[in-house]
């Protein structure tokens, strides 16, 4: 009888943990977007441009505020959480700039053109994690929130970068109301 209480308490405080469904893709789609910042460290390393773009970070919030209501989102929140995925972004290519300088190259990874290949599929992503943003905004003041991205970012990713890089895009998804 023991056994199966504690078998039966197990269960429920593993699935009150369990994360909602709409948390998996808005992750994996932050997780895309982080991926999108090699290439973009290595058009900043080959144009010697800096890793900082006031304008294109100016434009990015004010698309993602104009399109917020479209989403069912108050542009404010559309507004932070976005600014965390540049912040999160920007720490990858810093990174990625500082190594390679160490070790006095760049990768010999394929180089896309940031205006016409890379701007495009970030603006593509914009629009999907919009949505997943919206479909999240119930659970963001769940008292469980912050286990469940806790949990989803300490999985074992064999890469502190990523992982730190997650932490940061994620920060201030889960809305305390205490």
């Amino acid at each position: 009888m023991k056994l199966r209480l504690a078998s039966v308490l197990l269960f429920i405080s593993a699935n009150a943990l369990a994360a909602p469904p709409t948390l998996e893709p808005l992750l994996n789609s932050i997780a895309e977007r982080l991926e999108i910042a090699d290439q973009v460290a290595l058009s900043k390393w080959d144009s010697k441009k800096p890793v900082e773009d006031k304008k294109r970070e100016q434009e990015v919030i004010a698309s993602v505020i104009a399109q917020a209501p479209t989403y069912k989102l108050a542009p404010a929140a559309a507004e932070q959480f976005f600014s965390a995925q540049i912040e999160a972004n920007k720490l990858v290519q810093y990174t990625h700039l500082s190594d390679w300088q160490f070790q006095g190259k760049a990768p010999d990874d394929p180089r896309p053109d940031l205006v016409k290949q890379i701007r495009p599929k970030l603006d593509e992503l914009q629009k999907r994690l919009l949505q997943q943003l919206a479909d999240f905004t119930p659970q963001r003041t769940d008292a469980q929130c912050p286990q469940w991205l806790a949990s989803a970012v300490h999985e074992p990713l064999n890469d502190p970068l990523r992982q730190l890089a997650m932490i940061r895009a994620t920060a201030e998804l889960c809305i305390n109301k205490g």
